[in-house]
C-alpha cells in the first residue's frame, strides 16, 4: 500500500507494483485489483510540474503604483523580495553614484518624491488592539492618542530584534501598523500565532492591507509646500500635524491618510491612498512639484539618507543576535511595563554581558574611502598571523553627499564605550583605519525632522 506515496502520489508507481504482483501470482494485471489512487489519477510529466517554476515565472513579480512612470523615466530597478523597486533615476549619463548624490542633496535641500508602497501594512481592529500592541512591542502603547503615531520595536522571546515599524492610532480600537517590506508576512503570522495560541481571549482582528494602500513619501524642507500646492483639506502646520502625527483628508482630490513620518531625518509626509489611486497621486505630486524642484529618488538614496541619521534597517543592522540595548535603543524598552514579548529574554545575563557587539558609527581616516559592507573589523593595524580576533563587522556603508565624506554603521564588541578610538578594517593588500563615533552623523538634535 505504500507504493502510491511517492512523488507521483498514485498511479505511476502503483501500476508498476501491480505488474510485479501479477507476475508473481501468475495472473493478469487487471485481476490483482488496485489501491485507491491519489491525484493525479493520470500520470503527469515532470516538465509540466516544473514548468511554472522556471525563469521569470518562478516567483510572482510585484510592482509599485509608480512602476510604469519610473520605467518611462529611466529608473534602474532592483529586486526587493518579490518587488521591483526603483533603485535610482539616472539623468544625462549619470552613473549610480552621481545619481544618488544628486537625489540625496535634492531631498536635503528641497524636496524629493519616493514610492513607499512596499511597506508592510496591517490593519488592527478590536477592543483589545492597544493591549496587543502593548504586548508585541517593547515600548508602551496604551496611552497613544488618536491621530498619533509611534515607532515600535518587536522582539523575539529571547529579546532579539524581530521587526520594527511605525503604527498609527486611527481610532480608539483601530490601528494602522507598518512593518519592514520583507517582514510583512512573518509579522502577520507572528501576530496571528500569539492571538490564536496564547491569547485567544483578546479580541483583535488583523488584516493584511499592504496592497490596499499606496504610499507616496514627500520628503524635504519644501514637502509641506508641495502638498499644499497639490490641494489638501488637511491642516499641515507643525502645530496641527507635528512629527509622528496623522490626519485623514484629501490630497490632490483623492481620499488620503497623511502620516507625518520620516525615514530620512527630514520633514516628511507619507500620503496613503487606495492602491488604484497610487499612480494618479504620484503623477499629481510630480506635476505640482515641478515649480519646487521636486526630485524622484530611489532605494539607494533612501538607504544613504537613513544611514546619515543612524536609522537602522532590520536585517542589515540586525542579524537575529542583536538586542535593543546593542543598538543603543534602551529608551524603547518599557521599564515599567509588566510584560511584553522578549522581556524575560532581556533579563537574562546574555543580553547585558560585557563585550557584546554594539551599534556604532565609523569614519574612515581617508574621507573618500568607502568601506565594504560585511567587512570584518579588528582592533590593531598589525593583526599578525591568522586566526585574527574579529571584534565586529560593517553593516552599512555609503558615501554621504551631505557630509561630503564616507560614513558607515557597524556592530563592534563593546562599541558604545569606544567612541573616539580607532579600529581597523583589513582588506586585500591594505588595512583601513576608522574612528568609532556615535551612529548619528547628521542633525542629532532633530531640528530638520521637526520643521
Amino acid at each position: 500500500t505504500t507504493t502510491g506515496m511517492g512523488t507521483d502520489q498514485g498511479k505511476t508507481s502503483n501500476v508498476n507494483a501491480l505488474a510485479i504482483v501479477a507476475d508473481k501470482r501468475g495472473i493478469p494485471i487487471e485481476a490483482v485489483g488496485t489501491t485507491t489512487f491519489r491525484m493525479p489519477y493520470t500520470p503527469v510529466t515532470f516538465g509540466a510540474l516544473a514548468g511554472p517554476h522556471g525563469v521569470e515565472l518562478f516567483d510572482p513579480i510585484r510592482r509599485t503604483p509608480s512602476h510604469a512612470w519610473a520605467e518611462a523615466h529611466g529608473a534602474v530597478f532592483e529586486d526587493v523580495g518579490n518587488w521591483k523597486r526603483a533603485r535610482f533615476f539616472p539623468q544625462g549619463g549619470e552613473d549610480m553614484h552621481a545619481a544618488v548624490r544628486r537625489e540625496c542633496l535634492a531631498v536635503r535641500d528641497g524636496v524629493g518624491l519616493f514610492d513607499a508602497s512596499t511597506l508592510g501594512k496591517i490593519d488592527l481592529q478590536g477592543k483589545d488592539s492597544a493591549e496587543l500592541l502593548n504586548r508585541v512591542y517593547s515600548n508602551a502603547w496604551a496611552k497613544l492618542g488618536v491621530g498619533r503615531c509611534r515607532y515600535g520595536l518587536m522582539l523575539r522571546d529571547d529579546g532579539m530584534v524581530f521587526d520594527d515599524g511605525v503604527t498609527a492610532r486611527l481610532g480608539p480600537n483601530h490601528f494602522h501598523m507598518t512593518t519592514t517590506t520583507g517582514g510583512a508576512p512573518r509579522v502577520l503570522a507572528w501576530l496571528e500565532e500569539w492571538l490564536q495560541t496564547e491569547w485567544p481571549q483578546l479580541e483583535v482582528f488583523c488584516t493584511s492591507v499592504t496592497e490596499q494602500w499606496a504610499a507616496m513619501a514627500v520628503v524635504g524642507p519644501r514637502s509641506r509646500e508641495v502638498l499644499r500646492a497639490a490641494g489638501t483639506d488637511a491642516d499641515l502646520s507643525a502645530e496641527a500635524l507635528p512629527h509622528l502625527g496623522f490626519v485623514e483628508g484629501t490630497v490632490a482630490g483623492l481620499p488620503a491618510r497623511v502620516f507625518r513620518i520620516s525615514f530620512s531625518g527630514e520633514m516628511a509626509y507619507e500620503v496613503n491612498v487606495p492602491w488604484d489611486y497610487g499612480a494618479a497621486l504620484w503623477e499629481a505630486l510630480w506635476s505640482v512639484g515641478q515649480s519646487f524642484g521636486i526630485t524622484p529618488y530611489g532605494t539607494e538614496a533612501m538607504h544613504v539618507l537613513r544611514a546619515e541619521k543612524g536609522y537602522i534597517i532590520v536585517g542589515q543592522e540586525t542579524d537575529g543576535t542583536v538586542t535593543p540595548f546593542d543598538l543603543g535603543m534602551d529608551w524603547i524598552v518599557g521599564k515599567s511595563k509588566p510584560d511584553f514579548i522578549g522581556k524575560r529574554g532581556l533579563q537574562q545575563a546574555g543580553p547585558r554581558e560585557a563585550g557584546r557587539k554594539q551599534l556604532v558609527g565609523l569614519l574612515t581616516q581617508d574621507p573618500a574611502e568607502v568601506l565594504e559592507e560585511g567587512a570584518q573589523i579588528v582592533a590593531t593595524a598589525e593583526p599578525g598571523l591568522p586566526p585574527v580576533p574579529m571584534i565586529g563587522h560593517v553593516t552599512s556603508s555609503y558615501a554621504s553627499p551631505s557630509l561630503d565624506r564616507s560614513i558607515a554603521l557597524a556592530l563592534v564588541r563593546g562599541g558604545h564605550g569606544m567612541h573616539g578610538q580607532t579600529v581597523h578594517v583589513p582588506m586585500p593588500g591594505r588595512v583601513i583605519p576608522a574612528q568609532v563615533t556615535a551612529p548619528v552623523f547628521l542633525d542629532p538634535e532633530g531640528t530638520r525632522l521637526n520643521g
